[in-house]
């Protein structure tokens, strides 16, 4: 099964970047909002696989896996948007910095989830060490407001900024370019490396809070490459209208909340899956139908009327 589900993933990948995405180009909301609904039909077939093959038990699990780390990846289209701003990144060559962003992460992801399983199943005690870890998260998420982000400050980038030698222009879609005989990596290269050192952070809030619903590495495993495969679809498909989502920083932040404290009292009481998988869904469409309509007073009133209110 797993050789299985990674050359479907490699297969995925080529077709990706060697057939559909062979020449760089801008992607518009139709080609986005397609491929979006691809990849969540694929991974609603492969539910239906795991819920076939081993049972509702686990694809209950997957379903629930797959809708945290789909929430819990808007997080990551926040900081594509300030890296590619602040970078001033061409639109033409945003999806090629995401593609092997992703890459990465999923090498990464399969890492954190191979040793989060390897504790888990030694020491027990772990899982409340996750709990109070995405407990702690969400509450500091719900509190957090909407101060700038700047990935660009972060260490990893920060030291690989001083030690690589880099340039300040861009040359097309390279990552590195040859100038006067010597190589030297582009904007683009530094932009990829903040992704991805952006993207291990937010793995250790998403993989954990995966364990709280299932221990089966399988099951995490594919969960989280799907939700990351549409990843880059969502990206573009949200990117221009994420002012909308007022609230959805406290819809996930409330999730958090919920599977940290979840995890927390896993040896008093075991929340059914259906029951955990009924509670995020709903506070997430709570969430996004209460922006939505703030939006759409704000737009109806005007943002000078005073009336938008929070």
């Amino acid at each position: 099964m797993w050789v299985a589900f990674t050359i479907f993933v490699l297969i995925m990948l080529a077709l990706d970047l060697g057939v559909f995405h062979r020449k760089s180009h801008e992607i518009g909301f139709k080609e986005a909002f397609g491929w979006s609904i691809a990849w969540i039909i694929l991974a609603a077939v492969f539910n239906a696989g795991v819920w076939y093959y081993f049972g509702p038990v686990k694809g209950l699990e997957f379903a629930t896996a797959y809708v945290i780390e789909r929430a819990l990846s808007v997080d990551n289209i926040f900081v594509f948007i300030v890296l590619f701003t602040s970078f001033a990144v061409p639109k033409i060559y945003q999806h090629r910095v995401l593609f092997w962003g992703i890459l990465g992460a999923l090498i990464m992801r399969a890492l954190f989830i191979v040793a989060g399983a390897a504790l888990l199943q030694r020491f027990h005690w772990v899982i409340y060490i996750f709990g109070a870890l995405l407990l702690a998260t969400g509450i500091k998420l719900l509190f957090q407001g909407d101060e700038e982000l700047h990935p660009e400050k972060n260490p990893l980038y920060r030291l690989a900024s001083r030690f690589i030698p880099s340039v300040s222009t861009y040359d097309g879609s390279n990552f590195f370019t040859i100038q006067n005989g010597k190589r030297f990596a582009t904007p683009l290269f530094l932009v990829l490396i903040a992704i991805e050192t952006a993207d291990v952070v937010f793995a250790v809030d998403s993989i954990p809070a995966i364990f709280a619903i299932t221990t089966d590495p399988f099951i995490i495993y594919t969960s989280n490459i799907f939700a990351i495969l549409g990843l880059r679809a969502l990206y573009f498909v949200l990117a221009g209208m994420m002012d909308k989502f007022h609230y959805l920083k406290l819809g996930l932040s409330a999730v958090l909340i919920f599977v940290g404290v979840k995890m927390l009292i896993d040896s008093f009481y075991k929340i059914p899956v259906v029951l955990s998988l009924t509670i995020i869904v709903g506070i997430l469409t709570i969430a996004v139908v209460a922006s939505l309509a703030r939006a759409k007073r704000i737009e109806s009133t005007g943002p000078g009327s005073g009336l938008g209110g929070d």
